[in-house]
C-alpha cells in the first residue's frame, strides 16, 4: 500500500463498492445465438444491394430500398425496371430472407422459453433497487427462521435483502413478501457486491448447516478487510448446539442464537411464572409499544466519562432509566447504584420511550457538560 492509499484510508476516502448493474455478463452469453442471424442479415443486405447495382444498374439508394423490401417480403413490387436475371436474383433473395427470419424467430422463441434472459433482466432491475439501500441487513438462506425474522424486520421498518442459491427464491419472495432478494451463493464476493454489503448494517446467517454459517462469517470479515470499511459488520448467526455457538463466536460472529436454548429458556420461564408469559413479547417485540430498551455506548470524548451515574442526571433530563452497565472488559453490572462510575466505552442499558432514548444518545455524545445540568 503506497502513501496515497494510506492517506485515503486514514481520511476514509475509500469509495464503498456498490452493486454494479454490469455484474451480469451472463446476459451476453444468452445473446450469442443471435449473432449468426444478425451476420446473415447484414450479408444478405450487402449481397442484394451489390446484385441490383451490377445486374440492373440500380442507383445505390434504390438498390438498398429494393433489397430491404424484398428481403423482408413486404411486397411493394419493383421500384425500378428489372430484367429477367434481376427477377431470378430477387426470388433467391426472398428465399434467403425467409430462411434468415425463420431461424432468428426460432432462436428468439427458444431463448425466451428457457427464461434465462428474463431472469437476468429482472435481476438487473433488482440491483438498481438494492443500490439505493443503506443500513440494511443481508439475510442469508431461506427457511422457517428466515420467514419469522423478515416478518419482524418488516414490521419494524428495517430494510433487508434475502439471498438464497435455490431457484425457488423467486416464488418464496412473492409468497413471503421479500421486497429485495437475490439468487446467489451468499458467501461469494459477487453476491456480497450485488447485495450492496458495503452499505449494510449487518448480516444474518440462518443456514441449517454450520459449515455454511462458518463460510459466511469468514467471507464477510474478509470482505471488510479487502474493502477497507470504516466499521465492522454486525453479524448474527444461528446454531443448533452450544459447542457451535462458541465456535461461531470465536470465528467472528457478534451474536449467535441457539433456537434450542431459547426454546428451553422460554418454556422454563413460562413454567416458573405463567403470569409473565406475554410480557417479553409486549415489551420488546411489539412495534407499536411506546417503551423501548437499547444499549448506548459512551464514547471516549464524552463529558460523562468518570462521572458517577447520579451526577449525569440522565433520569431527570431524559426520563430514561439505566438498568445495566456493560464495562469495556465485558463485565455487566445490573441495576447500578448512583455511585457507579461511567467509564470510557462502556454501554448503558436503558429503558424508556424512543424519544427519551434518542435524547440520551445525544446527551452522552456531547464533549462539554450540558448547561442544563445547572438547573437539575
Amino acid at each position: 500500500m503506497n502513501l496515497f492509499q494510506r492517506i485515503r484510508k486514514f481520511l476514509n476516502w475509500e469509495i464503498a463498492p456498490k452493486p454494479d448493474p454490469e455484474l451480469l455478463p451472463e446476459v451476453y452469453s444468452h445473446l450469442k445465438p443471435f449473432r449468426l442471424p444478425l451476420i446473415l442479415t447484414v450479408a444478405v443486405m450487402l449481397v442484394g444491394t451489390i446484385g441490383y447495382v451490377l445486374i440492373d444498374d440500380f442507383p445505390i439508394l434504390i438498390a438498398v430500398y429494393q433489397t430491404a423490401i424484398t428481403f423482408t417480403t413486404v411486397g411493394f413490387g419493383e421500384m425500378y425496371p428489372m430484367s429477367d436475371l434481376g427477377r431470378i436474383f430477387t426470388i433467391n433473395l426472398i428465399i434467403a430472407g425467409f430462411a434468415v427470419f425463420s431461424s432468428a424467430i426460432g432462436i428468439l422463441v427458444s431463448e425466451l422459453n428457457k427464461g434465462q434472459i428474463v431472469t437476468v433482466l429482472k435481476e438487473r432491475r433488482m440491483l438498481y433497487k438494492i443500490a439505493r439501500l443503506k443500513k440494511h441487513y443481508v439475510v442469508c438462506y431461506h427457511n422457517d427462521y428466515t420467514i419469522e425474522v423478515t416478518s419482524q424486520l418488516r414490521k419494524n421498518h428495517i430494510p433487508f435483502i434475502v439471498i438464497d442459491p435455490r431457484p425457488e427464491i423467486h416464488e418464496w419472495a412473492v409468497e413471503y413478501k421479500y421486497p429485495y432478494f437475490l439468487q446467489a451463493e451468499p458467501h461469494a464476493e459477487l453476491a456480497m457486491l450485488k447485495a450492496h454489503l458495503s452499505s449494510a448494517k449487518g448480516l444474518i446467517a440462518l443456514s441449517d448447516s454450520i459449515a455454511d454459517n462458518i463460510a459466511l462469517i469468514a467471507s464477510v470479515r474478509l470482505f471488510e478487510k479487502e474493502h477497507f470499511l470504516p466499521r465492522p459488520y454486525y453479524i448474527i448467526s444461528s446454531a443448533e448446539n452450544m459447542s457451535d455457538v462458541e465456535k461461531l463466536k470465536k470465528l467472528g460472529a457478534d451474536t449467535v442464537v441457539s433456537p434450542t436454548k431459547l426454546t428451553a429458556q422460554r418454556v422454563s420461564a413460562m413454567a416458573a411464572r405463567p403470569d409473565m408469559e406475554n410480557m417479553l413479547e409486549e415489551f420488546l417485540y411489539k412495534s407499536d409499544n411506546p417503551l423501548d430498551m437499547q444499549e448506548i455506548e459512551v464514547p471516549k470524548f464524552s463529558w460523562a466519562v468518570l462521572k458517577k451515574l447520579k451526577e449525569t442526571h440522565i433520569r431527570q433530563m431524559t426520563n430514561v432509566s439505566v438498568v445495566g452497565i456493560t464495562k469495556k472488559d465485558g463485565k455487566f453490572v445490573s441495576m447500578p447504584k448512583g455511585d457507579v462510575l461511567v467509564t470510557s466505552e462502556c454501554r448503558l442499558l436503558v429503558i424508556g420511550t424512543q424519544k427519551g432514548i434518542a435524547a440520551t444518545k445525544e446527551l452522552v455524545r456531547q464533549r462539554i457538560k450540558p448547561k442544563e445540568l445547572k438547573f437539575v
